[in-house]
């Protein structure tokens, strides 16, 4: 008894059927095109968000603050740890921290016009040195204590009057937008950056948002944190500062993540029943072929194994067309709301192998659940009727 129907038989089946064979494997594709997507969003914020951080970098914060607008680090408190031990010092021997003031503000996107939230970030001299990542584009650096700030380069071509040498209104002043900058697809592409005290003092602020500060020492992280919890005027939470971007990342990706799955989970039971009905059709058609191959000794286990294989290839045809439709959105830059922030986030897609491996298992999920029942039917007919009904 035979046991296994050659694989140039199933694939030539599929391809004697080749108008079908496209429309069935297309349903699954955009399928596929769909969870492929959602994946590559999510891996998207969390890469963008993550890159943000830097290792050697500490993030201070209030205690129980979860995220940079609503924490408020008095001048005392800022003080404090500006004295700690272990901070790195630059070039020109200054402490490489940054005393910050990260604030909301709403301005009219391109094109629409429609308002939306933009990170309004403060910061010292040592700001731009503890973001490595960050390249001036065009323009210079904003002035200590001047009106002056630079944007990202998503905030430079997303929303209007934002371009180097124009002005913006807020806080009461005119701000001269004297720069801008490259931040390597990170978060602050999306953010404006100016002098800490002057935005503090047109915010009308009496607190720092937060202290960056980074240490000489990456290791020496534990020793700082024990420090500044056994000060009691400190009531802070210090966290490295890649950590605290992965922690903000988390709830966006995981939204979008469930949402995108129980999407393609509800589009997926199309591609099942579509890839079913074309099976059900094949063997409907191929009735005197399956006698045929039962009459020269392939088992019923060959029969079933051969038309679930052809219904394993049809879905990894679609698995393969989908992925590469969802690969080109990898060219697009859009945004979206960070709901930790409430302000608009600059991101990429991402295909990594990870998503190329889920993606092509659940695409061979679908092709096994619409091919079993096909399957099993056609391995369970008898010899005699197959060949009477050819």
């Amino acid at each position: 008894m035979m046991t296994v129907v050659p694989l140039h038989y199933i694939a030539r089946n599929l391809w004697v059927r080749r108008v079908t064979t496209f429309l069935t494997a297309a349903g699954m594709a955009l399928v596929v095109y769909t969870f492929a997507t959602v994946l590559m969003m999510s891996e998207g914020i969390r890469a963008t968000l993550v890159a943000t951080g830097q290792p050697d970098n500490v993030l201070v914060l209030r205690k129980g603050a979860g995220a940079e607008i609503n924490s408020g680090v008095d001048r005392l408190q800022a003080g404090i740890l500006e004295s700690l031990p272990g901070i790195a010092t630059g070039r020109s021997g200054e402490r490489l921290l940054s005393k910050e003031t990260v604030v909301l503000n709403s301005l009219p996107k391109a094109g629409t016009g429609k308002p939306s939230n933009i990170t309004m970030r403060g910061m010292g001299t040592a700001g731009p040195s503890l973001r490595p990542q960050v390249r001036l584009a065009e323009g210079r650096w904003f002035r200590p204590g001047t009106a002056e700030v630079v944007v990202g380069r998503s905030v430079a071509t997303g929303f209007e009057g934002c371009q180097v040498g124009q002005t913006l209104r807020f806080g009461g002043r005119d701000w001269l937008i004297v720069g801008s900058f490259d931040a390597a697809r990170t978060a602050f592409d999306s953010e404006i950056w100016g002098d800490a005290d002057l935005m503090m003092q047109s915010f009308r602020r009496s607190a720092y948002s937060t202290v960056v500060f980074r240490l000489a020492d990456a290791s020496s992280f534990e020793r700082t944190q024990a420090a500044i919890a056994a000060d009691p005027r400190l009531q802070v939470d210090a966290k490295p500062e890649i950590r605290f971007y992965e922690e903000q990342s988390e709830g966006l990706a995981k939204f979008i993540r469930i949402l995108g799955t129980v999407l393609s989970v509800i589009f997926s039971i199309g591609a099942i029943v579509g890839a079913m009905i074309t099976m059900f059709a094949a063997v409907a058609q191929r009735t005197g072929e399956i006698g045929t191959l039962r009459a020269l000794g392939f088992r019923r286990s060959a029969v079933l194994i051969a038309f679930l294989t052809e219904s394993l290839l049809l879905s990894v045809v679609g698995g393969v067309l989908g992925l590469a439709a969802a690969s080109a959105m990898q060219v697009f830059r859009i945004s979206t709301t960070n709901f930790q922030t409430f302000a608009e986030l600059a991101f990429q897609f991402q295909l990594t192998p990870g998503i190329v491996a889920q993606t092509l298992a659940f695409s061979l999920f679908m092709g096994f659940v619409g091919g079993f029942i096909p399957a099993w039917r056609a391995s369970r007919m008898k010899i005699v009727d197959c060949l009477r009904a050819a």
